[in-house]
């Protein structure tokens, strides 16, 4: 068995601090996300109800083999606070993107949490050379949020978010399945601290969130429109109030009490915000709208896919880009 001391170290190297182990297969969620997705409300996100449902009723349909999963916090809540600043200085021209899209050096998080989970892998292996591995994100048929769950991470806040009292919501989830057990870290954190907390349901202004359930009607979130929706379709009611969110949106993460003790113990300014988010940031949120609704309309398909290649920009397209912006500008 791998011990906890020599996962924490490996872990240490990639500047990843909260992690956790379980050994459980099934999730625990699966009829409440079942119901969820009877229910219509997974909306627009179609390959949630796709023919991979089967695999997640159970990570061996997965990968036969597993004996354990490995389940890490890639936190990114140090762009949160820097993003913060930049948005209430003068440079910003008051459109939004989401904190995840800067919160890995601008690169698409999938291609980030990926490499990371896949030189994890290589190293328990030099620590057991019979261990195999096979890493998850949220592209695999598996309920990452579930396990995260189950091994600790935190608890499900009412805006549906995995919230950790240490790191706050600010995070992407990764896992490594693996064919051997691990020692788990001693420290289990603790669960549910949202108490009557409505913060997050009170503040989406489209009405997306549903705090007694705690989950997300899909097709109400400013997310699901302003990412999903590659061409012009009929917005949530309420996005005219709105913060100028045109990829995206953290407003529900960004009320959270958790999040915010953040902001108050750790001091940011707008530098790690602009310098890794440079590329967006300057074509996004400082110019003059009008330049860049006239920037987006003259270029082609293929020349917005070369700027914003390996991006999570690149997702939802010029065309989808210039709709977001279309209703902004209608709105403003």
């Amino acid at each position: 068995m791998i011990k906890k001391d020599d996962i924490q170290n490996i872990l240490r190297t990639l500047d990843l601090e909260v992690w956790g182990v379980v050994t459980e297969s099934k999730p625990k969620s699966l009829e409440r996300f079942k119901a969820w997705i009877k229910d219509g409300l997974h909306g627009a996100l179609g390959y949630l109800a796709d023919e991979r449902a089967i695999k997640r009723e159970d990570l061996k349909n997965y990968y036969p083999d597993i004996k354990s999963t490995l389940v890490i916090a890639f936190d990114y809540s140090h762009i949160a606070r820097s993003a913060k600043k930049f948005y209430e200085s003068g440079e910003s021209n008051g459109l939004k993107i989401a904190n995840y899209v800067v919160g890995f050096k601008g690169r698409d998080y999938h291609y980030e949490v990926r490499d990371k989970l896949q030189a994890i892998g290589e190293e328990l292996q030099k620590l057991d050379p019979e261990l195999d591995f096979k890493f998850s994100l949220d592209t695999q048929p598996i309920l990452e949020r579930d396990f995260a769950y189950q091994s600790g991470l935190g608890w499900y806040g009412k805006n549906s978010m995995l919230i950790n009292r240490h790191i706050g919501s600010y995070f992407i989830i990764g896992s490594l399945l693996l064919n051997k057990e691990v020692e788990a870290p001693s420290e289990k954190f603790e669960t549910d601290h949202c108490g009557q907390c409505t913060r997050c349901g009170d503040a989406c202004p489209t009405g997306a969130i549903d705090i007694d359930k705690r989950t997300i009607i899909a097709d109400k979130c400013i997310s699901t429109f302003t990412i999903e929706h590659f061409k012009e379709v009929f917005p949530p009611s309420g996005i005219e109030n709105a913060n100028g969110e045109i990829f995206g949106c953290d407003i529900c993460q960004d009320v959270c009490p958790w999040n915010r003790r953040l902001e108050r113990k750790l001091e940011a300014d707008s530098t790690a915000f602009k310098e890794n988010g440079k590329q967006f940031i300057d074509f996004f949120l400082m110019r003059p709208l009008e330049d860049i609704f006239c920037d987006l309309e003259e270029m082609s398909n293929r020349e917005y896919r070369r700027i914003f290649k390996g991006t999570p920009l690149e997702r939802t397209g010029r065309v989808g880009m210039l709709k977001n912006l279309r209703l902004y500008l209608k709105l403003k």
